[in-house]
Order: C-alpha cells, then sequence, then structure tokens
C-alpha cells in the first residue's frame, strides 16, 4: 500500500500498546461512538456556522458554559493553539506588554509576534513581582499545569492580576479534566479571566478539540471574532461533536476522575518504592510524572522499556518519563504499567541537571525576530549572535533563548549539554 502515513498508524495501532498518551478518549468506545467519520459534514443550514453563532453550535456551547460555569464557552476544532492566539486578541487587541511565564508554548510566542504584543518575561516565582512592576502591563499570560503536571499559584497570581485591574490568561491545555478533580483545581475556579483547555488530551474528545473558556464576561461578546481571525472556515464536525459528547459523557460521570486519582496515586506509591520520586509540590493528581533519573535511568531509556513491555508513554527527556491517565484507560493498561514500573533497572542516580544560565534581555522586538530573515548555524558560532528561534531544553521545559535575545557563552554551553548542535540567528 503506497499510502505511508495512514500504514504507519494502522501499523502502530496493531501493536497493541497501552496507551499512557494523548489523545485522552484512547480509542475506547466507551469515550465516543463509532462511525464518527460518517459524520463529516460541512457548514449547513442543519449543521450551523461555528463563527456566525446559533444553532446546534451555540446550543452546545451553552450546555458547555453551564457545565463550566463560564461567562462563555467556545467550541475550537484548531486545538489549544486556536485558543490561546483567541486570548491574545481578546486581551491585547492593539498590542502592548504581556507578563508571561517564561514556561511558554512556542503557540503563543507565535500569537504574540503576530499581534504585536511585547513579552515581559519571568520565571515562576519571579511573576507576581514583574506584575507589579509592569505598569504598562494589558494582562499577564501563564502555563498551569505545566508538562509534568506542575501547578502554579494561580490564587495568588489571580490577585496580583486584580490589584492592576487586568485579565489573567491560563494556557490550561493539559488541565481541561481539573474541573473533576477532588478537589476541583481548574484555574476558572481559582480566579483565572480565560482559559484555553485542550480538551483532546485529557478528556475522551477527538484531537483537535479544545475548549476557550471565558470567565470574564468583559471578553465574551469578542471571542467569536476573535477565534475568527485565526481559525479555519473549514472546521471539523467530528472533532465539534466529540465536544459536544465529551460534556454530556462528564455530566453523567462525575465520579470518574476521583477514582482515577486513587489509581494513580497506587502506581506513584509502587514508583516511590523503587525509588523513582514524582516532582514535589502542587501537581495534577491523575498525571504520572517518573523521575527516573533518581535510579539511574534517563526519561528516555525508562520510555525504550515501558515500550518493550507494550506501554506507549507520552513524552520523555533526560529526567522524566510522562504517562497520561484517564478514565479511559483500563485496569489492565495500569497493571501493565506497575509490571514495568517493577522491571526498570535502578543504578546510581544520574547527575543534578544544570542549573539554567540567567536570560539575555531582548534586543530585537519578537515580531521582528520570529519573521526576519535567518540562517542556521552551529552552536558554537552562535554567540554574540540574535535568535531567530525558540530554544527549550527539557528539563527544565523552559526556553532558554527566545527569538530577538542575543545568545551568550553561558546559554550556549547550556544548550550544547542538551544536545543541542545548531541554532537560527538573524541574518
Amino acid at each position: 500500500m503506497s499510502a505511508p502515513l495512514y500504514s504507519a498508524l494502522k501499523n502502530h495501532a496493531a501493536l497493541g500498546r497501552a496507551p499512557f498518551h494523548t489523545p485522552g478518549h484512547k480509542s475506547s468506545p466507551a469515550a465516543l461512538p463509532g462511525g464518527l467519520f460518517q459524520l463529516d459534514l460541512t457548514e449547513l443550514p442543519d449543521t450551523g456556522s461555528l463563527y456566525d453563532g446559533g444553532g446546534p453550535i451555540e446550543q452546545a456551547e451553552a450546555l458547555a458554559a453551564k457545565l463550566f460555569g463560564t461567562a462563555r464557552t467556545c467550541l475550537s476544532g484548531g486545538g489549544c493553539t486556536l485558543c490561546v492566539q483567541a486570548m491574545f486578541r481578546l486581551a491585547a487587541p492593539n498590542g502592548g506588554k504581556v507578563v508571561c511565564c517564561r514556561k511558554v508554548h512556542r503557540s503563543a510566542v507565535g500569537a504574540m509576534a503576530l499581534l504585536g504584543i511585547e513579552p515581559v518575561w519571568a520565571m515562576p516565582e519571579e511573576l507576581i513581582p514583574a506584575v507589579g512592576a509592569c505598569e504598562e502591563a494589558k494582562a499577564v499570560y501563564v502555563t498551569s499545569p505545566d508538562y509534568y503536571g506542575r501547578l502554579l499559584d494561580i490564587p495568588a497570581i489571580a490577585a496580583a492580576c486584580r490589584k492592576k485591574g487586568i485579565p489573567l490568561l491560563v494556557d490550561n491545555a493539559h488541565g481541561a479534566h481539573l474541573m473533576f478533580t477532588e478537589p476541583k483545581l481548574h484555574p476558572l475556579l481559582l480566579g483565572a479571566s480565560m482559559t484555553a483547555d485542550s480538551a483532546h488530551k485529557t478528556l475522551g474528545v477527538l484531537t483537535g478539540g479544545a475548549w476557550l473558556q471565558i470567565g470574564d464576561s468583559r471578553f465574551s461578546a469578542g471571542a467569536k471574532d476573535a477565534m475568527a481571525l485565526f481559525g479555519s472556515t473549514s472546521p471539523s464536525f467530528p472533532v465539534l461533536a466529540s465536544l459536544d459528547l465529551c460534556r454530556e459523557w462528564l455530566e453523567t460521570h462525575s465520579g470518574a476522575f476521583p477514582l482515577l486519582q486513587e489509581r494513580a496515586q497506587r502506581v506513584r506509591r509502587l514508583a516511590l518504592s523503587r525509588g523513582i520520586p514524582s516532582p514535589s509540590g502542587p501537581a495534577d493528581p491523575t498525571r504520572l510524572t517518573l523521575e527516573t533519573a533518581k535510579i539511574g535511568l534517563t526519561g528516555t531509556r525508562a520510555a525504550e522499556v515501558f515500550r518493550a513491555a507494550g506501554i506507549e508513554p507520552e513524552y520523555a527527556d533526560r529526567s522524566f518519563v510522562v504517562l497520561i491517565a484517564t478514565p479511559f484507560n483500563t485496569e489492565e493498561d495500569f497493571q501493565r504499567l506497575e509490571r514495568a514500573v517493577r522491571s526498570l533497572p535502578a543504578a546510581e542516580a544520574l547527575p543534578e541537571v544544570p542549573e539554567m544560565p540567567p536570560f539575555s534581555p531582548a534586543c530585537v522586538p519578537l515580531r521582528e525576530a520570529l519573521l526576519a530573515e535567518s540562517r542556521t548555524v552551529p552552536l558554537e558560532r552562535a554567540v554574540g549572535e540574535i535568535a531567530a528561534q525558540i530554544a527549550c531544553p527539557c528539563p527544565p521545559g523552559i526556553p532558554a533563548v527566545m527569538p530577538g535575545e542575543r545568545i551568550a557563552k553561558e546559554t550556549a554551553e547550556f544548550l550544547r549539554g542538551y544536545g543541542f548542535l545548531e541554532i537560527k540567528v538573524l541574518k
């Protein structure tokens, strides 16, 4: 068969691995009905229009808003990226400064560049002072939870935003389900003004399905226009329908996530008994993030062991292997995972991750740097040049350099330690 992508998908599915990765539906018939492809229609009088309002789409959005307790909830078939773009457009329609946590997805960097927004970068622990210090800030933008499941202190950041009268925007891509955990940890309940919820990551939704959640009614009216600025005029109706079906499922399965929390905790306890901790501090109670570096095993090597045992993780890096569990993982999936955890070879802990060097101030505006002509150079020849791309080693999952920043010698050495060999710089 000469359809390589289709063949690759079929071949991977035939492996039968326990799916501890996105999408959250895990291909379970309990999550979604079969035959959704038969509903791959277009915008018709019967189906409605995503951005023009009215009809069944508006009804589905109203039901989702009721479930989440929002001023407005909008369906997205363009993933969390479309929701992030819309949040920036609503909060800073004419550009300006936005205080941004340095732990950020590349979609946010691209959106800010396109909208002429100037990010004021701050590390997570520096966010609240940065909010107070930036007199011209139009908004604050953060990511919580991060890829490892770690949560920021959203109530404290939200309080700082209220003092300034500016909105708090949260990339909640990995936390749509946090409205249903015990306790409930969704950023909207903790003071966020708007969130981008990538429902397909942790819920029973087809890939690309997300919700733009608006808690502050000031931003409700312009939401559809903001999404239409970036979104496709040909949304996938099966994806949109899966969001609607997921909302219905959540209404009738309120206890699913507390049960999942208990099952995930049993895996964490087993891992800890083997000397494998999870990140400390507030975290998503369903996310399984195992620091295998503590037993002398890189996360990437641990992932290979898991795959050999019939388990597909979500992500792995130098220190961690990350597994996404949802209510659609079976007990057999968890038992297979526990057998694999028991089989991990143990040795002396790996060296600690080097401390990230200080960030360089921007020499060129983000928009100009990201859209300008660039060239790729070996990392050793990049010192003193101005970056034209994001370079983000993991861990810690924080960009060491952003477009427009001058590359310092310490930064180049830090990136080299993570295997970076070249980087794009301005011509």
